[in-house]
């Protein structure tokens, strides 16, 4: 029987999987090293237990000891699953920008999770760098790993990740792509390879507001580099011990926006569900796609999963208040899926103006259709209801049948947004949406439009 005593076990081995769609125009074979199949679902689990690991032989990390990191999430869960194995308590530090699944994870996993603002300095006492280094002072039998600059990191992948590339690629690879944010994965990894074959080119990947490609480039450390970015796990704002610039051959950037449609186009067109790091590797690996050639075999690096990222950038509300959707393409079923709260509200002919005024106010609408025998014959406005009150306060017990208007106009919800904003005027406060499939009717107006197209 092949049986693993614990979960730990479990860590390394991912498969490489070859990415065919999003590829089609690029020369080169294209591999994915899927780590989300560790058992945290990500790559961070290989080095967050070789962390521990060798603070255990050396005496850093004490039996019972609690378990201080700054995470952006996945090493917090690495961490966080290692500790339940050998008995340490976790305490880890992480940015208001990184999405609340990943902080959720790690409560999950028993640690507690303290969230710090982004827009700091490192050096300024708010940053979770600064608060997990105080945290550490303050803790009896405390131990950081300091992912960044601890050689633990990096040792990891040129152990692991590295020869499993070697070997699952029979050393064909040429070409190694790695969205780098500690620097561990990417030095690791690609120092070993270039041991095999000093011919292997290590590309980096980077993000806008990171400094990483500008000091590969020129040696400058330049701080107007520095502003806030919304893509998670790579970039950053000083420079790790464990990025090791000379196994990198070059450093590519890439857009928030492309790097989150990238990640939803991955799950769309090749069925893997990744994170976003993922994204921003496939986003840089195409758009260098020039410098390959037919004889060329890349491996990408899928770093995480994307349920880590549901509420971002698989999240269709989000990724159009950032502006990354183009606006110009919504149908109503978008509109649907970002302002209903339910199906359809209505009033029969034999309600009042009271009972109306009453469900206007609870469900905060200005407008709702009328029925009869369950058929749509009208709909009343509070425009309407408040110039009948004005002449007559008596009317609240007067069923809303003698002062409804027309029934609002039906459309299949797949009708695009410019037909739904003729459909809204002054005389037709609202469009009745009808998804045939579900069975279910919906309501859009003028604010749901205005909502789509503006939100911020």
């Amino acid at each position: 029987m092949k049986i693993y005593n614990n979960i730990l076990e479990t860590i390394g081995n991912t498969p490489l999987v070859k990415i065919n769609n999003l590829t089609k125009d690029c020369k080169a074979t294209v591999l994915a090293k899927i780590e989300t199949f560790n058992p945290g679902n990500s790559i961070k689990d290989r080095m967050a237990l070789k962390m521990i690991e060798d603070a255990e032989k050396d005496g850093r990390l004490k039996p019972g000891g609690t378990i201080i990191e700054g995470t952006s999430g996945n090493t917090g869960m690495g961490l966080a699953i290692a500790a339940i194995i050998k008995g340490y308590k976790c305490v880890f530090t992480t940015t208001d920008k990184q999405s609340k699944e990943k902080a959720d994870a790690l409560r999950a996993f028993g640690a507690d999770v303290i969230v710090c603002p982004t827009d700091v300095d490192p050096e300024d006492s708010r940053s979770y760098y600064s608060v997990s280094s105080r945290l550490e002072k303050e803790i009896p039998n405390s131990w950081k790993p300091n992912q960044y600059d601890n050689p633990s990191n990096s040792q990891a992948h040129y152990e692991q990740t590295g020869p499993e590339i070697w070997e699952q690629t029979d050393g064909k690879i040429t070409h190694l792509v790695v969205g780098v944010g500690t620097g561990g994965t990417i030095s690791g990894t690609g120092k070993y390879l270039k041991e095999k074959n000093p011919n292997i080119k290590v590309w980096g990947i980077d993000t806008y507001g990171s400094v990483f490609k500008k000091y590969k480039e020129t040696g400058v450390f330049d701080k107007e580099e520095i502003y806030p970015y919304i893509t998670e796990g790579i970039g950053e704002d000083f420079l790790p011990a464990n990025v090791d610039f000379s196994v990198i051959d070059l450093f590519e950037k890439v857009t928030d926006k492309n790097a989150a449609l990238m990640t939803r186009e991955i799950a769309l067109k090749e069925g893997i569900f990744a994170g976003n790091s993922a994204g921003a590797a496939m986003a840089g690996l195409l758009q260098l796609q020039n410098k390959l050639t037919e004889k060329d075999l890349v491996v990408v690096i899928f770093h995480d999963h994307g349920t880590r990222y549901l509420g971002k950038m698989y999240n269709d509300e989000w990724m159009r208040s950032k502006g990354y959707f183009d606006k110009s393409g919504l149908t109503a079923k978008d509109l649907v899926n970002v302002n209903s709260g339910g199906e359809l509200v209505t009033l029969d002919t034999h309600d009042t103006i009271e009972q109306a005024l009453s469900l206007m106010n609870r469900l905060d609408i200005s407008q709702i259709p009328i029925t009869n025998n369950k058929r749509i014959i009208g709909s009343i406005h509070e425009n309407r209801i408040f110039d009948a009150l004005m002449m007559d306060v008596q009317i609240k017990s007067k069923p809303v049948s003698e002062y409804m208007d027309a029934a609002f106009p039906f459309v299949d919800i797949s009708t695009p947004i410019d037909s739904l904003s003729k459909m809204i005027t002054q005389n037709n406060a609202a469009v009745l949406v009808r998804d045939f499939k579900t069975d279910k009717t919906f309501i859009i107006t003028k604010h749901d439009i205005l909502k789509a197209l503006i939100l911020e």
